[in-house]
């Protein structure tokens, strides 16, 4: 029976069929890539690589540097199988964990500043985030780009997570501006401008366009 692997570990089988690596250095390229998209512990990824070699999908090799010694993981071609194969399936869906969304969607058991310094802090995230996007791929414009032959996929996930966060920021700001004209946050029901929202949203339009742009 085949061995029965997370996407956590298909993730590490991604980054070994670009090249060899050490547990250290896998933290490393996860930080400029693959956080973005699957954003996990340092100890997973460290455990990850070893579960690979047991199922026959990588192996290890002792290297030494220095006085230290390293061990670097190198896929398989059963491992390149696997990869194969995943590919091939349907991904899940996505899933948002945003404990600022959390706490507005109950914006009622606290206060208006409660609310509002949550969006601060959603915000100030995005906006971090997308600093962090912008500056690494500002390198590849003069050749930084760490594999080359890359560049067209690392751009291309780029852009979906710089059109996330600037949606973050938006909908941050309109969200705001929203809490900015509650006199409370609870028990104000449907408001007039509640009842307008929803229309838009019925209408399928974007409540972050003013409505003298629609």
């Amino acid at each position: 029976m085949a061995p029965r692997l997370t996407t956590s570990s298909y993730a590490v089988l991604c980054m070994l069929a670009i090249r060899p690596w050490a547990g250290y250095e896998l933290t490393q390229q996860a930080t400029r890539s693959l956080r973005f998209a699957w954003p996990k512990s340092e100890r997973l990824l460290y455990s990850e690589p070893k579960k690979l070699v047991q199922h026959g999908m990588a192996t290890s090799q002792q290297e030494s540097v220095g006085e230290r010694s390293r061990t670097v993981y190198t896929i398989t071609n059963e491992g390149r199988t696997a990869l194969d194969e995943w590919m091939a399936t349907t991904p899940q869906p996505p899933v948002l964990e945003a404990e600022a969304l959390l706490r507005l969607l109950f914006a009622d058991h606290g206060t208006i500043d409660d609310a509002m310094a949550a969006l601060d802090a959603l915000s100030s995230d995005a906006t971090e985030t997308y600093e962090q996007v912008l500056d690494i791929n500002a390198g590849y414009v003069d050749g930084q780009h760490p594999f080359p032959e890359r560049v067209h996929v690392s751009v291309l996930f780029a852009t979906f997570q710089l059109e996330l966060s600037d949606l973050i920021i938006k909908w941050a700001e309109f969200a705001r501006a929203e809490i900015a004209a509650w006199p409370t946050t609870e028990g104000l029901g449907m408001t007039d401008r509640t009842s307008e929202i929803l229309e838009a949203i019925t209408q399928r339009q974007s409540v972050l366009v003013p409505s003298e742009a629609r």
